[in-house]
């Protein structure tokens, strides 16, 4: 219960910051929401024993955020579930540790904006440099990473019955 609420905030936060932040090429904020993927790579310990229950969670997730924020039906929830694989074998075959966490995340924010970025210039939906994908990606960092230490925070701080976050 706790992982949905997680991620529904982040979902949440995602559609109300993008629509108070700069979200136009080189006018791009350096607080870039990608919340939700966040959350999905934060939450996956407490899935450990439910992993069919993790992709259809992420699945859905990535199927929802289409509906309300892309209007590309089926782009995300393939996308969030190709992330989910990902998060997956990171957790089982990486030390997962507080810094070593950051430096994740700044691989699967990495990750799913070149994902992204190639999914559009395979579809030749639009016209997309190197350039605009690492400004994009530069830009969104910031938050995500606050965002990140925020959620951990918040984790270490409840009872030992819902941490499922090992960080050393």
């Amino acid at each position: 219960m706790l992982a949905i609420i997680i991620i529904g905030v982040s979902f949440f936060l995602d559609g109300i910051l993008s629509n108070f932040l700069p979200y136009l090429n080189g006018d791009l904020s350096y607080f870039t929401p990608l919340l939700t993927i966040v959350s999905l790579f934060l939450v996956y310990p407490m899935y450990s024993k439910q992993k069919r229950k993790y992709y259809l969670t992420a699945m859905i997730t990535g199927l929802i955020y289409d509906l309300f924020y892309t209007n590309l039906l089926f782009f995300n929830a393939i996308l969030f579930l190709i992330m989910a694989l990902v998060i997956e074998k990171i957790h089982k075959n990486l030390e997962i540790t507080y810094i070593k966490t950051i430096v994740y995340m700044i691989g699967i924010i990495t990750l799913y904006e070149g994902l992204t970025a190639l999914t559009i210039a395979i579809g030749n939906l639009v016209p997309i440099t190197l350039e605009k994908v690492i400004y994009k990606i530069t830009h969104s960092l910031l938050l995500n990473i606050l965002y990140t230490e925020i959620i951990l925070w918040i984790i270490n701080k409840l009872p030992k019955k819902y941490k499922k976050i090992p960080l050393n």
